[in-house]
């Protein structure tokens, strides 16, 4: 009887144990998942400038949807569209000054609303609007930071004519990918520096255009603000986003 009351107790303070740990384990992995959902649905941006440039004018008609902003000049039919993927963390509103700007000049530009606020969970986004509309001849995907890295991802799986990185480059190696490629960064950028795009290079295409500007930093590429670890630019946003805005469009202009 004794020896199978101490056996008995010996067994529940090991399932007490086990229980212990499993619920400590719980309440951390709830603990890391509400953290990281609380960092990821907290994005930086829009400002002010960025909410402005959602309105229609005599240019260019603005749609708003829950998964995406598409832009479309109103002037002529387009032939040429370009995807655009924000940057990780970053409200894809950010970028519609950019759009904007771009669109006037005769381009359909979309602007993906990623799940999470964050490229990596929406990598095959462009497919859709590609799916959307079939008379378009011309697609170029891309996009800042993070989402450049899963618009390039997007391209080697599917059949895009152009890729646009802004303070982006690919994590992959597309240099055989028939694709055309523009790499536009900044020498201020202290999240994606000179030097991470200059040592991934090789995995582009030979004939990818870079484009450096100077005193560019990486916040500058959107309209969200200061960014955690860039540097201070020394161009202002309105004179950086001109020098990207015609570097894209004589880009789209070529495909």
């Amino acid at each position: 009887m004794i020896e199978l009351g101490v056996a008995g107790l010996k067994e529940w303070i090991t399932v007490s144990k086990t229980r212990t740990v499993l619920v400590i384990a719980s309440i951390i992995f709830l603990l890391i998942v509400g953290g990281f959902l609380t960092w990821a649905l907290t994005p930086l941006g829009p400002m002010d400038e960025a909410l402005e440039a959602l309105e229609s004018d005599e240019e260019v008609v603005v749609s708003v949807s829950s998964d995406r902003l598409t832009f479309e000049p109103r002037r002529e039919e387009f032939d040429t569209a370009f995807v655009i993927y924000p940057g990780g963390r970053v409200d894809h509103r950010s970028y519609a000054p950019f759009a904007r700007e771009i669109s006037a000049e005769g381009f359909l530009v979309v602007i993906e609303k990623m799940p999470l606020n964050l490229a990596f969970f929406g990598r095959d986004a462009a497919a859709e609007v590609i799916e959307r509309y079939p008379d378009v001849e011309n697609w170029a995907v891309g996009g800042h930071s993070l989402g450049g890295v899963m618009a390039a991802r997007f391209a080697v799986e599917e059949d895009v004519d152009g890729l646009v990185f802004w303070a982006s480059y690919p994590d992959e190696d597309i240099s055989r990918k028939n694709i055309s490629v523009i790499s536009i960064y900044g020498t201020r950028d202290g999240v994606t520096t000179v030097e991470d795009i200059e040592k991934r290079k090789d995995k582009l295409p030979e004939d990818t255009a870079f484009v450096k500007i100077e005193g560019a930093n990486h916040a500058q590429f959107g309209w969200y603000g200061e960014q955690r670890g860039d540097h201070e630019a020394t161009l202002t946003r309105e004179e950086q986003q001109e020098i990207v805005v015609n570097k894209t469009v004589r880009f789209l202009s070529d495909l």
